[in-house]
C-alpha cells in the first residue's frame, strides 16, 4: 500500500496527540475492578493505546505503567464469567502487549494470570461441553469475542499457543459447528433460544443464529482461520471451517451494491429460507467488512481462492456503496469508522488487489473528521477515544501493531 500523503500523516499526528492529552491522566474518581479490568470501556482497553505508543516510541512507559496499575489496584477478577473483554483474560491480555518486545515487564503477574485464565478457559469448555451432552442450545455469551470463548481463545492463541485450554477451546468449537435437531429442524449448532441483545424476547421466538463478528458464528470462523494459518489445528478443525462457510454461503445475498450478509438470521426466516433484512452499516462488529474479513481469512488459511475473492470483492463493493457508509453515525472500533477502516486495513494487506486498499484514504479522512466534529464518544478501546486513536496510529504507521492490541478483534 502507498504510503500516506503528508497532510493526512500531519493531520492523524494532531488527532492523536489530542486524544493522548485526553487520555494522560487516570481518572479522577475511583473505579471497581468490574470497570478497571474492562477491555472495551475500561482502563485495560485505554492502556493499549498506552502500551502500543511505548513500544513504537511514540510514547513514555511510565503513563502506560500508570494505566496498567489502575487495572489491578483492586485485584483481579477471575470468576468463570469473566472474559476477554472483562477480567483476568483482559489482564493477561493487557500484560501481553506489553511485554511484546519480550522485555520481561511484570512477568510475575503475567504468570499468575496466565494461571487464573487457564483455570477458568478449562471450566468454561467444561460447562459448553456439558452443555452439548445436554442436547441444550448455547447462549451466545458461551461462545462469541466479548464474553465467551472465542474471545479468550484468541488471547490464548496470541500469546499462550502451547497451552492446553486454547486446544479445548479449538475443540469445542468443532463441536459447536455441528448441526443440532431442535422441534424436527436442523439448525446449526450456535443457534441460541436467546434474542441478538442476549436475552429472553417474544421478538424473537425460537431465538436467532447470529453472523456477526462480535456476536456470531463469523467470531469462531475468524479463530479457527487463524489458528490454522499458524499451524495448531484440531480433529474436525477443516471441516468446521467449511460448514461455517457453507453455511454462510446459504444466507448471502447479493444486490446491486454487492454480496452481504444479514446480520442474524430468526425462527421465521429460517423456515422460509428468505432473510426479511436489507444491508447494514459496515461495521466490524455485525457488518459485511467483519462478516467478509472471517471468510478472507479462512478462504487464505485452507487455500480457497474463491472464498478470498468472494471476501475481498464484498468488502469493495460495500465500501463503494454511499447508502451503506451514511449508516455509519460514530467513530468506535465497534460499529464506527475506527473498526471500519482497521479492518478494511487488515484485509487489504492481504487482498489480492488494490480495490479495497484504494478507498482507505477516504476512510482516514472521513474518520479524522468525526473525531473533530462528532459529540463526545467516551474514552474506552470499543466505543471511544482510545480505540479511534489506536486505528489511527496503527493505520499511519502502515506496519501491524508492535503490541498485537487488535487480535482482540480477532482480524489477524
Amino acid at each position: 500500500m502507498s504510503p500516506l500523503a503528508p497532510a493526512a500523516a500531519a493531520r492523524i499526528t494532531d488527532a492523536l496527540q489530542a486524544v493522548v492529552d485526553r487520555l494522560t491522566a487516570l481518572p479522577a474518581a475511583p473505579v471497581g475492578p468490574l470497570q478497571a479490568q474492562s477491555l472495551a470501556d475500561g482502563a485495560a482497553g485505554i492502556a493499549l493505546l498506552h502500551i502500543e505508543r511505548a513500544l513504537t516510541a511514540t510514547g513514555p512507559w511510565d503513563i502506560a505503567h500508570r494505566w496498567l496499575g489502575a487495572v489491578v489496584r483492586d485485584g483481579v477478577l477471575a470468576t468463570v464469567d469473566t472474559s476477554l473483554y472483562r477480567g483476568a483474560p483482559a489482564v493477561a491480555f493487557a500484560l501481553h502487549t506489553a511485554d511484546a518486545d519480550r522485555a520481561g515487564r511484570y512477568a510475575t503477574a503475567q504468570h499468575a494470570v496466565d494461571r487464573a485464565v487457564a483455570t477458568l478457559t478449562h471450566r468454561r469448555v467444561d460447562q459448553a461441553l456439558d452443555r452439548i451432552a445436554r442436547a441444550e442450545l448455547p447462549r451466545m455469551a458461551e461462545y462469541d469475542v466479548i464474553s465467551g470463548l472465542t474471545g479468550i481463545a484468541a488471547h490464548l492463541l496470541r500469546h499462550t499457543p502451547d497451552d492446553d485450554a486454547l486446544q479445548r477451546v479449538l475443540t469445542y468449537l468443532v463441536r459447536l459447528t455441528e448441526p443440532v435437531r431442535r422441534d424436527g429442524r436442523t439448525l446449526p449448532g450456535w443457534w441460541t433460544e436467546q434474542d441478538p441483545h442476549a436475552t429472553m424476547s417474544p421478538a424473537f421466538p425460537g431465538g436467532h443464529a447470529n453472523l456477526g463478528l462480535a456476536h456470531g458464528v463469523t467470531g469462531p470462523l475468524a479463530l479457527l482461520a487463524l489458528a490454522t494459518r499458524r499451524g495448531i489445528t484440531v480433529d474436525g478443525h477443516v471441516d468446521a471451517i467449511e460448514r461455517i462457510c457453507a453455511w454462510l454461503d446459504t444466507w448471502r445475498q447479493q444486490d446491486d451494491t454487492g454480496p452481504w450478509w444479514p446480520q442474524w438470521i430468526t425462527h421465521d426466516e429460517h423456515r422460509t429460507g428468505r432473510p426479511a433484512q436489507h444491508p447494514r452499516r459496515p461495521s466490524w462488529c455485525y457488518g459485511t467488512p467483519g462478516v467478509a474479513r472471517a471468510q478472507q481469512l479462512a478462504g487464505l488459511a485452507i487455500g480457497d481462492a474463491d472464498r478470498r475473492q468472494l471476501a475481498e470483492h464484498a468488502i469493495a463493493s460495500c465500501l463503494a456503496d454511499a447508502s451503506q457508509l451514511a449508516r455509519i453515525t460514530d467513530i468506535s472500533l465497534c460499529h464506527g469508522w475506527a473498526g471500519l477502516l482497521l479492518t478494511v486495513w487488515r484485509a487489504a494487506t492481504d487482498a489480492a488487489t488494490t480495490a479495497i486498499a484504494d478507498r482507505l484514504p477516504d476512510l482516514i479522512d472521513e474518520l479524522l473528521h468525526r473525531t473533530t466534529t462528532l459529540a463526545n464518544h467516551g474514552d474506552g478501546l470499543l466505543e471511544g477515544h482510545a480505540g479511534a486513536a489506536l486505528a489511527l496510529h496503527t493505520v499511519a504507521r502502515g506496519v501491524p501493531p508492535r503490541s498485537g492490541w487488535d487480535a482482540c478483534l480477532l482480524i489477524a
